[in-house]
């Protein structure tokens, strides 16, 4: 027991207060391996961030649709700019005169970016097949547009000098192409069987072609 003295007084009893210890915070492993991953996760979004930027490139959209089957032009392109593209295939601006020539090998829809996937150098001619073409009056066209593929049916019409009235003769026949040289004709080009074709270019030349549309690309 200590003794404290007073002034002018004799000597007082009293406990002395022992110093308090502050005790130091250890860090547990688990916080602070968690606090590292925290700083290397950051450190590596930031490089992708600016890796990301840094890819920006030039790359083909198409700027209005196409239909399957026809001929891409250049016109019905435009050149935009892309930053990251990754996990994406978009044709590069400098590509265009590739590009230029080939069929839309599926609907290209304005706004999208352009992939080689979307296109083909396949001809609209399959195997024993050829090509002709029908000049029609806009009211002979079954559908205000036609479409490359479209699948068409020509039926033919009655004979005016015969008395014969049996049901018409059916070709099946897929669209090329169509063409409007001016607004009272139409122009069809079509795809049939070379077998077909004496036949459709005779019924073609007397007026008795009937054009059907049985399906749109």
């Amino acid at each position: 027991m200590s003794v404290v003295t007073r002034s002018g007084t004799g000597p007082v009893d009293a406990p002395v207060v022992p110093p308090k210890v502050v005790r130091q915070r250890r860090m547990r492993p688990g916080l602070l391996g968690l606090a590292v991953l925290l700083i290397a996760l950051g450190g590596l979004g930031s490089a992708f961030a600016v890796t990301s930027v840094r890819a920006t490139g030039s790359y083909l959209a198409v700027a209005r649709a196409v239909e399957v089957g026809r001929e891409i032009r250049a016109d019905d392109l435009v050149t935009v700019q892309v930053a990251g593209g990754q996990g994406l295939s978009p044709v590069a601006a400098s590509q265009l005169d590739e590009v230029v020539g080939k069929r839309a090998a599926v609907a290209l829809t304005p706004g999208t970016l352009l992939t080689m996937a979307q296109l083909t150098d396949d001809p609209l001619l399959g195997p024993g097949q050829q090509q002709i073409s029908l000049a029609l009056t806009p009211g002979e066209v079954p559908a205000r547009t036609l479409s490359p593929g479209d699948r068409v049916l020509l039926v033919t019409t009655p004979d005016r000098n015969s008395d014969s009235r049996g049901p018409g003769t059916r070709f099946e026949a897929t669209v090329i192409e169509t063409a409007t040289p001016e607004a009272t004709s139409v122009v069809v080009y079509l795809a049939l069987p070379s077998r077909d074709v004496p036949a459709v270019v005779v019924l073609a030349a007397q007026k008795r072609i009937a054009l059907v549309l049985t399906k749109a690309a």
